[in-house]
């Protein structure tokens, strides 16, 4: 049993940075960030930030504007609106802390121009943007002494109480989590004020991804088990340009800015073809590349397509992607010379727990921000780098309803039931051996770029029977961090399945052939 005042699950862009700010309004609070063995979501981000800083080429509306083209119509413009604006004054902060960007001669950020944007307007450190943000806030968090980090700590559920003969809409109540010691295999029971998720996403679910291992929508799973609202899980954005290897599982992302720089995608012919697909070309929004990707695939019997940039100065292709080009030399691969052989892979999920404008979720003091959360920013379809934006300003917005409401933040569980739930959750014995690729195969595909009722039926039968095998051997085996992933794969494969069945048209990044097939009959 252990206490603390705010806990943060997560150690990408969303939880550093709520906690950074948490702790400088808050000093004689503590605040806990846990996080599982791996990496982040955050360090894998190449592309960059999306914001409007030039106001003399750029402004609001035409981010706004190519934000909600890309979300299909499913977009809350309000929120929309909030993040775009409020967006330049998150990253400046996040400048202010050290985040390093490439500059231009004036010594202004340097924007690139990404697919589905109609201006310059993304914000970058070469192509390992992700990796410099989480430098620069954590050197912020070490700055901290208030700040505590439990490292190889696994998140295996929530500690919710139900509130009754209560009036108000929320019937229930975070109190912290039960945390997994990932060295010792001990469970620890962390009470808290508050807790805000800040998981990432769902990657791993799928066979070809370029999320990292730990991308298995952990905080997803927690919260629908708890019974929070979980939405939008059929709008899975598959990444157009992975890098093709032999090897299944997290795949090499090839960032969209190659594309903005002037690459071009083709066939195993040598044809360029997206403009068969698209006016924009290679830099129409992610579905709707990797639905030509898929296509162009299918026709022709290939197992991936070409990323051309050989046309393209060599150099300054160097300098600005160094990332890409040593990684792809790595594989054989010289971009100045070769076409590189790309695959989609899933990227990123549009859906998650449903969160207000604060970012609280339809659970008293339990918060979501980042890939795990539902704002309704994306809609069908995220827009390139507005994923790091949305975190900085939802990261900010839980801040400021901590900072505004903490004194309406009271206590509603007891020890006694924490103690009591604990001991049930440690009380196993025997070790389960989860098979992941299970999950993969069968997601990829029943339920990936292009789907049809049919195979999503297929794929709910068959996810059903081993959700039933899994739930037997939670019960009776002891708990790790294999067999807790898993679980948590399984309820999001399931989530995802479920409301795709539940969707009867195609939007953004969800497409169903079948659903295709039907409008076309009624228009004969």
């Amino acid at each position: 049993m252990k206490k603390t005042n705010f806990l943060i699950i997560g150690s990408g862009i969303a939880g550093l940075t709520l906690a950074i700010k948490l702790a400088e309004r808050f000093p004689k609070k503590t605040i806990s960030i846990a996080t599982k063995a791996g990496q982040s979501n955050t360090g894998y981000a190449q592309g960059g930030i999306a914001a409007v800083l030039n106001e003399q080429e750029d402004c609001f509306q035409k981010h706004i504007d190519d934000t909600l083209r890309a979300g299909d119509g499913l977009c809350k413009p309000e929120i929309v609106e909030k993040v775009i604006t409020e967006g330049p004054k998150r990253l400046r902060e996040l400048m202010q802390w050290g985040a390093q960007f490439d500059m231009d001669t004036q010594q202004s950020p340097l924007l690139n121009r990404e697919g589905g944007h109609s201006e310059n307007r993304v914000v970058h450190h070469k192509d390992t943007t992700g990796r410099e943000i989480l430098r620069a806030l954590t050197v912020q968090v070490h700055r901290l002494k208030n700040i505590e980090l439990l490292t190889n700590f696994f998140a295996v559920d929530l500690m919710v109480q139900n509130l009754q003969n209560s009036t108000a809409e929320n019937t229930s109540v975070c109190r912290g989590a039960y945390l997994l010691n990932q060295i010792t295999g001990t469970l620890l029971a962390l009470e808290a004020e508050t807790t805000t998720l800040a998981t990432g996403g769902v990657g791993q679910v799928y066979a070809h991804t370029t999320n990292p291992d730990t991308a298995t929508g952990d905080g997803i799973a927690m919260a629908h088990r708890a019974k929070a609202k979980v939405s939008g899980m059929e709008f899975i954005q598959f990444h157009p340009t992975a890098l093709h290897g032999k090897d299944k599982g997290t795949s090499f992302l090839i960032s969209e800015a190659v594309r903005g720089f002037g690459a071009f995608l083709r066939n195993a012919k040598g044809e360029r073809f997206m403009l068969d697909y698209d006016g924009r070309g290679e830099l129409a929004s992610r579905d709707i590349v990797s639905r030509a990707i898929h296509s162009e695939m299918l026709k022709h019997g290939d197992a991936c397509v070409y990323l051309d940039a050989t046309h393209l100065a060599a150099k300054h292709f160097k300098t600005k992607f160094p990332n890409i080009y040593n990684t792809c030399l790595k594989s054989g691969f010289d971009i100045a010379k070769d076409w590189v052989p790309v695959v989609p892979a899933a990227h990123y999920l549009c859906g998650g727990i449903e969160v207000d404008a604060f970012g609280q979720t339809s659970i008293k003091n339990l918060f979501a921000c980042g890939e795990c959360s539902f704002t309704g920013l994306h809609g069908a379809n995220r827009l390139a780098s507005n994923s790091l934006l949305e975190a900085l300003v939802f990261a900010h917005s839980i801040f400021d309803y901590h900072a505004n409401s903490l004194p309406n933040i009271k206590q509603f569980i007891s020890f006694e039931a924490i103690i009591e739930k604990e001991q049930v959750m440690t009380a196993n014995g025997r070790e389960f051996h989860p098979e992941p690729q299970r999950i993969q195969e069968l997601m990829s595909n029943n339920a990936g770029i292009v789907r049809t009722d049919a195979e999503l039926q297929k794929a709910k039968k068959q996810l059903d029977q081993l959700a039933e095998e899994v739930e037997i051997a939670y019960t009776f085996n002891t708990i790790s961090t294999g067999l807790c992933e898993y679980r948590n794969m399984l309820t999001v494969a399931r989530l995802i399945v479920g409301q795709s069945l539940l969707r009867k048209e195609n939007k953004g990044g969800y497409y169903n052939a079948q659903l295709e097939n039907n409008i076309k009959k009624e228009l004969i």
